[in-house]
C-alpha cells in the first residue's frame, strides 16, 4: 500500500465514524502529517481539528500554529477524561498509550468516549509501535495500516540522501547506477524514516554507492524487521560445490534460478520444497546452498521461538513473522526440523494445528518472492496435509550417500582442512564408511583432526579409517526406522540425487 493509498483508507475510516483506530508504527512522523493532511490540511477529505498527547507534553493541537500546550492532560488518565467531556469534535492522537492500557479505569475511559461518539465525534487513534487492545475495546476499533514508501517515493529519498552528502562535502556521489537501482528495490517494505538511514548509511559511509554496499543494507534491513529472535538472518551459505550428490536437487534448482535472481522477472516464483530424510544428509547444507544457487538472502525461521503461551499469540506471531519475510523478497526462508512445530495428534487442542493452518494457507496464498526450504527427519510426525501435492513445488528424499557421493564428501571435508588424499585412500574411506551419512564422515574426519594433533602426527587417511572403524552410523543404531522411512519415500518422494 502506497501513501496516496493509506491517505485513501485512514479518510475512509475518518468519514465512517469509527470512534477507534490503532495505527501500529515506529514512524510516529509520518502518521501525524498523514493524520493531519487527511483531517485538517488544504486538501482535506474531512475538517476536523487534530490534537497530538504524549505522556512527556500533554495534549497540544496540531493543525494549527498554536504555542499552547495542555501540560496538566499529561497523565493518561486526564487526558482520557478531557476527550471524554469535551465538546469539541475531532481526531485525539494518543502516541504510546500501549503501556497504562492494563489500567480499568483508563479502558472504561477509552469505552465512554467511544461509546459517546454519537453525542461528539471524538475519534481516538491510538499509535504505538505494538499494541493489543484489551478484549472489551476490540469491537469498538479499526485496524489501520501505514502504506510503505513506492518506487518513486523511495527513489526520491535516496536522491535525497545523496545531495544532503554532496551539500556537505561540496562534490557528486559517486553512484553506479544498477547499485542505485537495487538500493531503490532492496528499501522496499520500510518505513520512510528507516529507509532514509539505510540510504544514508550507504552513502555516507564513502560518499559513494556501489554493489558491494547492498549486502549491509540488506543485513541492517533484516534487523530492522526481524522479530524478536524468530527469522534470523544467516549470512553462512555455501556453493553447489559444497553439497555432496543430490545431483537432481542442483538441477531443479538451477533451473528455477532466474525467477528469483531478476534475470526472468515474468516467470512465477517457485513456492519451495521439502527436503525429507534420514539425520546428517545434507538437508540443512542444500537450504544454505540454495540461497547461493538463486543469489538472494537467507532467513532462519525459528518455530519454537513462534510458540508463545497466551492463545491466539502464537499463530500472530507467525503470521507477523511471515509478513515480514515477504518484505524482505526475494529471498529464502529456511524452516528446520518442521515436524517439531507442526507435528498433530488426534484431538490436539493446542497451538500446534492453528499454526499449520496459518502456516499452508500462507504458503498457499504467498505472491512474493519467497522460497520455503522445510526440512524433517520424522515422517511419522508429519501432518498429511503439509506433505499433500500442491503443498510445495517437490518433495525430495535425501537418502544416505551413495559410494561415489561418499567420495565426494571426503573430499571436500579434507579439502577444507587442506588435505589431498589419494583415489586409493579415498576408494578404501568410501568403502569403509558404508550407511554413514555425510554429517557422520565429516565428524570421522574431524576427530582424526584431533587424534592426530594430540600424537604429533600429520593427518593421514589412517587417522580417518581408525574413526570410521570406531564409529556406528544412525543407520546401524536405528535401523528399523531409518528403513522404514526409506521405505517410505521410494513410491512418494523424489530422489534428491
Amino acid at each position: 500500500m502506497t501513501t496516496s493509498d493509506s491517505r485513501r483508507d485512514l479518510a475512509a475510516l475518518l468519514a465512517s465514524r469509527v470512534p477507534m483506530i490503532v495505527v501500529e508504527t515506529r514512524d510516529e512522523a509520518l502518521i501525524l502529517d498523514l493524520i493531519t493532511s487527511v483531517a485538517a490540511g488544504p486538501d482535506a477529505f474531512v475538517r476536523l481539528p487534530v490534537f497530538r498527547w504524549t505522556i512527556t507534553e500533554g495534549m497540544r493541537r496540531l493543525d494549527v500554529d498554536l504555542q499552547s500546550v495542555q501540560a496538566h492532560n499529561a497523565q493518561p488518565g486526564d487526558v482520557l477524561r478531557t476527550i471524554r467531556d469535551t465538546t469539541v469534535p475531532g481526531v485525539y492522537v494518543l502516541l504510546d498509550l500501549h503501556p497504562f492500557l492494563d489500567d480499568p479505569v483508563n479502558v472504561r475511559l477509552l469505552k465512554d468516549i467511544c461509546q459517546g461518539y454519537g453525542r461528539v465525534a471524538r475519534t481516538v487513534v491510538l499509535v504505538s509501535h505494538g499494541l493489543t487492545l484489551p478484549a472489551e475495546l476490540e469491537h469498538l476499533a479499526a485496524q489501520f495500516d501505514v502504506g510503505f514508501p513506492d518506487r518513486a517515493e523511495r527513489r526520491a529519498l535516496v536522491d535525497a540522501a545523496a545531495a544532503e552528502w554532496s551539500a556537505t562535502h561540496g562534490r557528486r556521489v559517486s553512484a553506479d547506477p544498477r547499485a542505485v537501482d537495487l538500493l531503490v528495490e532492496n528499501l522496499a517494505g520500510l518505513s520512510r524514516g528507516d529507509a532514509t538511514r539505510l540510504a544514508r548509511s550507504a552513502i555516507f559511509n564513502d560518499g559513494a554507492l556501489m554493489p558491494a554496499d547492498l549486502p549491509a543494507v540488506m543485513k541492517a534491513k533484516h534487523e530492522i524487521l526481524s522479530r524478536g529472535g524468530i527469522l534470523n538472518y544467516e549470512l553462512e551459505t555455501v556453493e553447489l560445490a559444497d553439497l555432496g550428490g543430490m545431483a537432481h536437487l542442483k538441477t531443479w534448482l538451477d533451473r528455477r534460478r532466474p525467477a528469483l535472481d531478476g534475470s526472468a522477472p515474468g516467470l512465477e516464483p517457485p513456492k519451495g520444497v521439502l527436503l525429507l530424510g534420514v539425520q546428517g544428509c545434507g538437508k540443512s547444507v542444500a537450504a544454505k546452498a540454495a540461497a547461493r544457487v538463486f543469489g538472494i538472502p537467507l532467513l532462519r525461521l525459528d518455530m519454537s521461538a513462534v510458540h508463545d503461551k497466551y492463545v491466539g499469540e502464537s499463530e500472530r506471531n507467525l503470521r507477523e513473522t511471515l509478513a515480514t519475510a515477504e518484505l524482505l523478497a526475494p529471498c529464502v526462508v529456511w524452516v528446520d526440523e518442521i515436524e517439531k512445530a507442526v507435528a498433530t495428534s488426534s484431538g490436539d487442542s493446542g497451538p500446534s494445528p492453528r499454526l499449520l493452518g496459518t502456516f499452508l494457507t500462507w504458503l498457499a496464498e504467498k505472491t512474493a518472492a519467497v522460497f520455503v526450504v522445510a526440512t524433517a527427519n520424522d515422517i511419522t510426525a508429519l501432518p498429511p496435509e503439509l506433505i499433500r501435492k500442491g503443498r510445495f513445488d517437490e518433495i525430495f528424499f535425501v537418502d544416505l550417500p551413495t559410494e561415489a557421493v561418499r567420495a565426494d564428501i571426503l573430499r571436500i571435508h579434507a579439502g577444507k582442512r587442506g588435505l589431498t588424499f589419494s583415489d586409493a585412500e579415498v576408494g578404501s574411506l568410501a568403502g569403509a564408511t558404508a550407511g554413514f551419512s555425510g554429517a557422520e564422515i565429516e565428524q570421522a574426519v574431524v576427530s582424526a583432526t584431533y587424534t592426530a594433533h594430540g600424537l604429533r602426527e600429520p593427518l593421514l587417511a589412517s587417522h580417518v579409517m581408525a574413526e570410521v572403524l570406531a564409529t556406528r552410523p544412525l543407520s546401524v543404531v536405528m535401523t528399523e526406522p531409518v528403513a522404514a522411512l526409506r521405505a517410505w519415500a521410494t513410491t512418494r518422494t523424489v530422489p534428491a540425487g
